[in-house]
């Protein structure tokens, strides 16, 4: 893989997943753009990493539940580094809140943070990759529950189910402008989102015996896919979903 001279935007991108996408992109050769809401610290700890490693990268601070501030962040990767080549909508959320007790602000939370912000993440960015030529590669974080009930956590499992749809849609609509546009579908990784489960020894042993390889995945190993994905090699693939996911799909009812 190299993605010399290509710009990307990670979003979400100074903690978890993002971040080791935002450095897997950046070793491959990309400048980055890292999105981020809050702990602008963990920001600029990143730039500086990447200064380091004599790569390019600089830290928006933008609420992507917002189309202004998804208006923002485009402009500034533009303003940056003249284009845009990959988007990759990484932010996301969980309430692990049930049909019954979900309430209004917790869905609208959710549904904002992890599906409006990817879609208009993608429209703003295939608009600016139409417009400057050579098409791009936009990115969704999603996750096997877009395909896979978790009951207790229904206003994620819409979220990432309308992630998949956007996906398959785009990914129709914007082939004819040399726009692909794909889905990573992680399983249980280990990140912040995570913690309580792999704080508790007994609910950690539960999951890592439901996983097929035994354990929870690194934020490297979807790093490593998105970053594939973003190269040549995955120049044909386009509207549909690569999971990476230890095969607990295959293997468990559910969680």
């Amino acid at each position: 893989m190299n993605l010399k001279d290509k710009v990307a935007i990670v979003t979400g991108g100074n903690s978890g997943i993002g971040q080791a996408i935002v450095l897997e992109l950046a070793r491959q050769g990309a400048s980055v753009v890292i999105d981020y809401v809050a702990n602008p610290a963990a920001t600029a700890a990143l730039e500086q990493q990447l200064a380091a490693l004599g790569e390019r990268a600089v830290g928006v601070q933008a609420d992507v539940s917002q189309v202004a501030d998804l208006q923002r962040l485009i402009a500034a990767a533009v303003q940056a580094f003249g284009r845009i080549d990959i988007m990759v909508n990484n932010a996301g959320i969980e309430t692990r809140s049930s049909v019954l007790e979900t309430t209004e602000s917790q869905y609208d939370k959710v549904l904002a943070i992890n599906l409006k912000s990817a879609f208009f993440g993608t429209q703003l960015a295939a608009q600016q990759m139409i417009k400057q030529g050579g098409g791009g590669r936009i990115i969704n974080i999603s996750s096997v529950h877009e395909d896979w009930p978790m009951p207790g956590n229904a206003p994620y499992c819409l979220s990432k189910g309308g992630m998949r749809m956007l996906t398959r849609t785009a990914g129709v609509e914007l082939a004819a402008h040399g726009i692909c546009v794909v889905g990573v579908g992680p399983g249980a990784v280990a990140t912040p989102i995570n913690q309580s489960t792999m704080a508790d020894p007994a609910l950690l042993a539960k999951l890592d015996a439901a996983i097929p390889l035994g354990r929870l995945a690194r934020p490297e190993e979807i790093a490593s896919v998105v970053a594939f994905l973003a190269g040549d090699g995955a120049s044909y693939m386009t509207a549909t979903t690569v999971f990476a996911d230890g095969g607990i799909m295959q293997s468990s009812p559910g969680l």
